[in-house]
C-alpha cells in the first residue's frame, strides 16, 4: 500500500508509535485480543451481500478517500433505498470490546463515511458502531468536529508513514501490556522517559 494512502482500519486509530511499527517497519504480532479481531472480522465478511426489508447490506466493501488520502475495507456497509430511488450509504464498524474513552474508534468509522461519500456522491449524517461487549450498536454522527477530527488524523498519519520515522513510546502499563507490539516496541527500555544515561546506569547498578 503506498505511504499516502494509510489503512482506515490499521493506521487511523493507532497512537504514532504503533502506526510506525506496523507502516513504515512493517512489523506486527499477533496475540489473543487481536486474533479474536480479526476471526470475528472474518465472521462479518463471510456473508458478501444481503436483502432485508429493503436494506442491502454489503461487507467488505472497497474503500478509497482521494480527500483523506486513505484506502480501507468497510465491515458493514449498509444500503438504504431514498424516496429517488438511490441508495444512501450507512456504515457499520464492528468492534470486539467494549466503547473505548478516546475517540479512536469514532475516526474510523467517520473516515469510512468520508470516503462513501465520495464514492457515492452523497452526504452521509451518521453510521454506527457495532461492540462486541455489550452487543450493541452505538449511533455515531459524522458533525463537523469529528470530520475536522478525523482530517487531521488522517494527514498526521500519512505525514509519520511518509516521514520514515518510529516515535518512541512512554511505558503505560495498562496499555502497553495489552498491545501485541509490546515485545517489538519494549517501552520500558527504549521508551521516551528513558535516556541512554539512564540505561547505562540501570546496567552498572545491576
Amino acid at each position: 500500500m503506498p505511504i499516502s494512502s494509510p489503512s482506515l482500519r490499521s493506521a487511523l486509530p493507532l497512537l504514532p508509535a504503533q502506526c510506525a511499527l506496523i507502516h513504515v517497519e512493517q512489523a506486527w504480532a499477533e496475540n489473543t485480543a487481536t486474533a479474536e479481531g480479526r476471526v470475528a472480522h472474518e465472521r462479518v465478511h463471510a456473508v458478501e451481500s444481503e436483502v432485508r426489508r429493503g436494506v442491502r447490506t454489503v461487507t467488505g466493501m472497497l474503500l478509497r478517500s482521494t480527500r483523506l488520502g486513505v484506502t480501507g475495507i468497510a465491515d458493514v456497509v449498509e444500503l438504504h433505498r431514498t424516496a429517488d430511488g438511490a441508495w444512501r450509504p450507512f456504515p457499520v464498524e464492528h468492534k470486539r470490546g467494549r466503547p473505548k474513552a478516546h475517540r479512536g474508534d469514532e475516526v474510523q468509522l467517520c473516515a469510512q463515511a468520508m470516503a462513501l461519500e465520495e464514492m457515492f456522491t452523497v452526504e452521509i449524517a451518521e453510521g454506527a458502531l457495532f461492540y462486541g461487549q455489550p452487543r450493541r450498536r452505538t449511533s455515531v454522527t459524522f458533525d463537523l468536529v469529528l470530520r475536522g477530527l478525523t482530517q487531521e488524523v488522517a494527514d498526521a498519519t500519512r505525514a509519520l508513514i511518509a516521514s520514515g520515522y518510529t516515535p518512541r513510546m512512554s511505558y503505560d502499563k495498562k496499555r502497553c501490556d495489552a498491545c501485541s507490539l509490546m515485545e517489538l516496541c519494549r517501552p520500558q527500555t527504549t521508551g521516551a522517559a528513558r535516556s541512554a544515561s539512564a540505561w547505562l546506569e540501570a546496567q552498572i547498578d545491576a
